[in-house]
């Protein structure tokens, strides 16, 4: 049987325990995987195993899927009216706002983020989530639908089955949160992989739950690896839909399984390089500020991030100086110390995989004009960076670094930097900085992007669609539109008193 793991917390900024199964969640209960094996889950401060939780494989996913698929023709699905579905999701976020400091010192122990931003940032919003969406569950209705007096046309908005969900790293309590509150407010049943980096969190909210108490079987939930586990989902004949967040290579692979298979509706939330574009006429400071927290938040590792730093050359030599200035305050350290500002990366292959970037920038004539380097002897710190002096085809300018390592370009006029913002494969997100809210407005609207932010930068609400022109994505996650993602339209034709 899976074990019980109690950790243990004595930090500056929580002290306490937080106990939770280290097993598969299947049916409701906590098993160990099929062939008893596990994966060490690594302290990414220190680069040491933390616990080891059980390891799934297909044979898991096979159960999970039998589980979610009877609890969906018995328990959920149409059988559970909107209205209770609606109770126990509102449960669950009064469980997850109880449990907040666990949750919270969870994320920073097995991702690395500082407990400061996992609490106020991550849990908070990921409550709010799961809030959001309780409050959509008995509202999500069809259309009656006028045609002839003798006839009665009408919609309904089913729940489209097992769906399977396979969610990121970088910020997996988020994640979670964005896939689960949807899928579960339309009556759909679940299978769910965590990151094989970062399962805790999703392993405590197992107990949680239960304890609001959703029937066995609705939510399921299986540790894995990609080429397993996640294959797996994405090619199960008994699975409806899979929701996928990750890089744009993985969702290539997954949208081709789903097509080699049984064709099931797929959403797919991917990369970025996002351009943030700062005009002259822009409030320098703020316009700074936001510019650091947009590519240095959680160190990084953001699809969202502004790592295209767009800045026009009259003010481009004063914001370079004060955005250099800017990121040398920032505190890289202990996740759980309160100055800290910037953790460690996630893992010591997100850790090699930004170092290469960062060589490769040297390597094609770049400039460090700030940080490239290690951060301490021990877990996987590197010191925030800025580029300058680069070219379009840059590797640091074209893919996604997915770390803290922002380039600095410098441009001319509004159809030059509108040019070169949009010549990227991605369209994730972008940010503009004016004054001129007509010019800003103009912009952000000619930008290829599915979210633009003016003068702000990564600023999300769970009523507000998120998701990726180009190939960062295909559907929407948040608001009322993720609600489409996880329903199927019936039209009912009633005939009235028509003969034939």
């Amino acid at each position: 049987m899976p074990k019980i793991h109690t950790q243990e917390f004595d930090t500056a900024v929580f002290k306490g325990k937080a106990e939770f199964n280290t097993g598969l969640f299947i049916d409701g209960k906590w098993v160990d995987g099929s062939d008893g094996k596990t994966i060490d889950v690594i302290n990414p401060t220190t680069g040491k195993t933390v616990v080891q939780v059980s390891l799934g494989s297909p044979k898991d996913v096979d159960k999970a899927v039998a589980a979610a698929r009877k609890a969906f023709e018995t328990v959920w699905g149409t059988k559970t009216p909107g209205f209770e579905r609606s109770h126990l999701l509102f449960k669950l976020a009064e469980l997850m706002e109880q449990h907040s400091d666990r949750l919270a010192a969870l994320e920073a122990l097995d991702n690395g983020k500082t407990f400061g931003w996992a609490k106020g940032t991550d849990v908070a919003f990921a409550t709010n989530t799961i809030r959001y969406y309780a409050g959509w569950a008995d509202k999500n209705h069809g259309q009656t639908i006028e045609t002839t007096d003798d006839k009665l046309g009408y919609t309904r908005h089913e729940p489209v089955g097992v769906v399977g969900q396979i969610i990121p790293w970088n910020f997996p309590l988020l994640m979670l949160s964005w896939k689960l509150g949807p899928a579960l407010a339309t009556g759909n049943t679940i299978v769910l992989k965590p990151s094989e980096f970062t399962p805790l969190t999703a392993l405590y909210m197992t107990t949680l739950i239960n304890e609001a108490g959703f029937p066995p079987g609705v939510v399921n939930i299986v540790n894995g690896y990609g080429q397993d586990v996640g294959q797996t989902i994405a090619e199960h004949l008994d699975i409806d839909k899979i929701a996928f967040t990750g890089s744009t290579l993985v969702g290539r692979k997954i949208m081709e399984a789903a097509a080699r298979t049984n064709l099931k509706n797929v959403t797919l939330e991917l990369g970025g390089k996002s351009p943030n574009v700062i005009f002259d006429d822009a409030d320098l400071d703020e316009a700074v500020n936001w510019a650091a927290h947009g590519i240095f938040w959680n160190h990084g590792q953001a699809c969202c991030a502004g790592s295209r730093i767009f800045v026009h050359e009259k003010i481009y030599d004063e914001f370079l100086k004060r955005f250099v200035a800017k990121t040398k305050s920032i505190k890289v350290g202990d996740p759980f110390e309160h100055d800290s500002y910037q953790g460690p990366q996630v893992s010591q292959q997100q850790y090699d995989r930004i170092m290469s970037y960062i060589d490769s920038g040297k390597e094609q004539g770049a400039t460090v004009t700030l940080g490239g380097k290690r951060v301490g002897n021990e877990g996987y710190f590197i010191e925030p960076t800025i580029f300058t002096d680069t070219r379009p085809d840059m590797k640091i300018v074209q893919e996604e670094i997915f770390g803290p390592v922002g380039v600095v370009i410098k441009f001319h006029d509004d159809e030059d930097v509108i040019r070169q913002a949009n010549e990227t494969v991605y369209g994730l997100a972008a940010a503009v900085f004016s004054r001129d809210v007509t010019r800003a407005l103009s912009v952000a609207h000619r930008l290829h992007a599915g979210t633009t932010w003016v003068n702000c930068a990564n600023m999300l609400h769970p009523q507000i669609p998120f998701g990726g022109f180009k190939q960062s994505g295909i559907g929407r996650e948040l608001g009322e539109y993720a609600l489409a993602n996880y329903t199927n339209v019936k039209a009912v034709h009633v005939n009235l008193g028509h003969k034939i």
